[in-house]
């Protein structure tokens, strides 16, 4: 009995070319997902929100290269791999943050947190110089100020957004992020100097316009991308060299959504620290970035009364 023309053995080269092609296109994606366009539905910010899970293909298309004993699938394989090394390999690696200028955390404590006084006890064991809060309601903010007050005798508030450093402040003033669509009574970012060891460092806190998946129009990005514009431009006018920027930015950095002020700002060298959703968190969207300094590592903390996770980060100088 003779063998299908196209079975090629029990490991044919002829074996898997579906799959194979499946390989290409993952790595396609993940190397040129700056081509994907946004029209429909902001597809291209959809795709670079939740970039990394792309990676999750690879030990799927390597099981079914195996199951289906094709060395074409298989070889194809490691091009996914390689992209998603190349992009995402270096978060793996141990971070370089024997000595840091700064330990910083950012957290969403959102408006219906039932537990500040809890929220804080857990940032607090961070041990940072600088915390970063959003979501900072009328009513809750005294008791977050009750409960930081005496490790954090410097603070900042504007609207919704507040900072507090264990470090001198001055300076502080209202970042006007607001998207147009947006009514009166949206403030949402502030800057204050922090006078530090090391110098004096301008620190923003900022909380962008959050997005949503409509059914229908697709990734709804348009006031969190407006908003980013403005604090990139407030960012680029900064006249104090170093920068650290806090805030929930509402995307991963590498969503192109943010490119005004990813283009002027760096994120962590070491670590994914997913943070949103908290009890399965996807995507962090909570951010840490810095100019004329460096972001040596981030990492999630346990949950708290929020839907974020924080996140505290390394910082040298």
């Amino acid at each position: 009995m003779t063998k299908p023309e196209n079975s090629g053995g029990p490991w044919g080269s002829r074996r898997g070319r579906v799959l194979g092609l499946l390989a290409v296109l993952t790595a396609l994606l993940l190397v040129f997902h700056p081509a994907v366009p946004q029209t429909p539905g902001h597809a291209g910010s959809l795709l670079e929100t939740f970039l990394p899970w792309l990676g999750l293909a690879v030990p799927v298309l390597l099981v079914l290269a195996l199951l289906r004993r094709s060395y074409v699938a298989l070889t194809a394989t490691l091009l996914p791999a390689a992209a998603w090394l190349g992009l995402f390999g270096g978060h793996l690696l141990p971070a370089n943050d024997s000595a840091p200028t700064l330990t910083v955390l950012q957290h969403n404590v959102s408006d219906e947190n039932p537990d500040p006084a809890g929220t804080v006890r857990t940032l607090l064991r961070a041990g940072a110089d600088l915390i970063a809060l959003e979501e900072l309601t009328p009513g809750a903010l005294p008791a977050y100020e009750a409960a930081l007050s005496a490790d954090y005798p410097h603070r900042a508030a504007r609207g919704t957004v507040g900072l507090w450093s264990k470090h001198p402040l001055s300076d502080v003033r209202k970042v006007d992020i607001k998207p147009e669509s947006v009514g009166d009574g949206w403030d949402r970012g502030l800057r204050a100097t922090a006078r530090t060891a090391r110098g004096e460092v301008a620190v923003y806190v900022a909380h962008l316009p959050s997005v949503r998946l409509v059914p229908g129009s697709g990734f709804s990005s348009g006031p969190r991308d407006e908003s980013a514009a403005l604090l990139g431009a407030a960012v680029a006018a900064e006249p104090l060299d170093r920068v650290i920027l806090l805030g929930d930015l509402n995307s991963t950095l590498d969503d192109r959504g943010l490119e005004p002020v990813t283009s002027q700002l760096a994120g962590a060298e070491s670590g994914f620290a997913f943070s949103w959703p908290a009890k399965l968190p996807l995507a962090r969207i909570d951010q840490v970035m810095a100019r004329s300094a460096t972001v040596t590592r981030v990492w999630s903390l346990p949950g708290t009364g929020s839907d974020h996770l924080p996140v505290a980060a390394r910082i040298r100088f």
